[in-house]
């Protein structure tokens, strides 16, 4: 389970019927609820319009926190800047790009695109790395600068 529970929750929460939401972050009624059941994993850039439409954290989305926002989040995303973050995370817990890919089951391309920034890191693939080494998602995007590792 990356995200349903609290995706639906916070939705219906807020009052927010789906079809309003969809509009807002420009898919179809069909994708969502797809996405919202997890029978199909929802982009990145899907979730984290969808957390600040709600004002809430991927940490908290991703039930890695209780804590529903942090203080200064920035709502644009800089593909540079979680690319860096990527990169400076895997060296810093002494990882090749071959030791990431190998543990997210991709390529080795795929890693080099998300830490050039060419392509913002797939949902699963964040939801994997922020699981296992505490670190905070919405720091690794570039949402936020503080706090970088999660309890």
């Amino acid at each position: 389970m990356l995200y349903k529970d609290r995706l639906k929750d916070i939705r219906t929460y807020e009052g927010v019927m789906q079809t309003e939401l969809v509009k807002v972050i420009g898919i179809s009624n069909a994708a969502y609820s797809e996405f919202e059941r997890e029978k199909t994993i929802m982009p990145i850039i899907h979730l984290i319009n969808t957390c600040s439409y709600f004002d809430v954290s991927l940490d908290y989305i991703f039930s890695f926190t209780e804590e529903k926002t942090y203080k200064n989040i920035n709502k644009n995303i800089d593909v540079k800047e979680a690319g860096k973050r990527l990169k400076e995370f895997r060296k810093e817990n002494k990882l090749t790009q071959i030791d990431l890919k190998k543990f997210l089951n991709t390529t080795q391309s795929a890693i080099s695109n998300y830490e050039r920034g060419r392509n913002l890191i797939a949902t699963p693939f964040l939801y994997t790395i922020c699981k296992k080494y505490k670190i905070s998602a919405d720091y690794l995007v570039g949402r936020i600068d503080s706090p970088k590792y999660l309890k």
